[in-house]
């Protein structure tokens, strides 16, 4: 071998090893209240949060660099914690991973471009946002959760009893046995689909421009439902009592409007796409 491959192999393999050695990792833990307010801001990688018991909130964070540092600050029952980037740092070197253990109270403020964020069993308000990150929750009850992404998806799991609002561009929405007094889904080209029996007493609206509705619903639902594409096609393999007024025209294949189940303890299911495909049909009963 040459000397000039040999040198070439020994630059290489010290920046690997500066590379490896540069990652680092940090743990950090705060003594909070009942509901405390954690913010999360994090450039590039990912965010994932927990409920743990008692009032510590534990953050174990990595950093793949050393071009990015962690700033947190206390303030009383708010804790904000930062990504804070230094000069030459990138998507790459600019990551840092964080995992929270947190309050099953706590609200949370979750922000990452790249992601993915995910939180599971916890009981306060969340707000999570994003560009390209997938956004996934899970396992959370009684609460408000708002999700704003670019085209990153969106995975909403067992989701009870909550206020739900979610604003995507492209990203593929699925929500999966979510209920709330408000169910809302706004996409521009994205898939919304929902899995579950639309509770008792709420209002769902999923509204696509150009992308396609999918609910799949169980025997046992009960709902007032309307569904509309202008340009699109509109199916549904459940038989509807009909309405005897309407506020728009029904035409097969294009729009309907009824009701089923039992219309006293119903939900307002509202399916809009411009020229996206909308379909309503029952789970089978394997599945159930």
């Amino acid at each position: 071998m040459s000397s000039r491959k040999v040198k070439l192999l020994a630059i290489v393999g010290v920046m690997v090893v500066g590379t490896v050695a540069a990652e680092s990792h940090k743990e950090y833990r705060f003594n909070v209240g009942s509901k405390a307010r954690i913010s999360v801001n994090n450039p590039y990688g990912s965010i994932s949060v927990k409920a743990a018991v008692g009032n510590v909130v534990v953050v174990n964070a990595v950093l793949y660099s050393d071009k990015v540092e962690v700033d947190n600050t206390q303030t009383g029952n708010h804790l904000e914690v930062q990504s804070h980037l230094l000069a030459g740092a990138d998507a790459d070197s600019g990551r840092v991973d964080y995992e929270l253990l947190v309050p099953a109270d706590a609200s949370l403020t979750l922000h990452s471009s790249t992601g993915p964020l995910h939180a599971e069993k916890l009981h306060g308000d969340m707000t999570l946002e994003g560009a390209a990150a997938a956004v996934d929750i899970r396992d959370v009850s009684d609460a408000h959760v708002h999700v704003k992404t670019l085209n990153g998806s969106v995975m909403l799991k067992n989701v009870q009893n909550e206020s739900v609002e979610v604003d995507s561009l492209s990203g593929p929405v699925t929500l999966d046995q979510v209920t709330g007094p408000l169910v809302q889904v706004i996409s521009t080209s994205g898939r919304i689909t929902y899995a579950g029996d639309f509770g008792n007493s709420g209002e769902y609206r999923l509204t696509s421009h150009s992308g396609d509705i999918e609910a799949v619903v169980p025997e046992s639902t009960s709902a007032d439902v309307s569904a509309r594409s202008v340009r699109g096609e509109v199916h549904d393999d459940i038989p509807l009592q009909p309405k005897t007024h309407t506020w728009f025209p029904t035409e097969e294949g294009k729009a309907f409007m009824g009701t089923m189940g039992r219309a006293s303890v119903s939900s307002t299911v509202v399916l809009r796409s411009f020229s996206g495909k909308i379909h309503l049909s029952k789970r089978s009963a394997k599945s159930q």
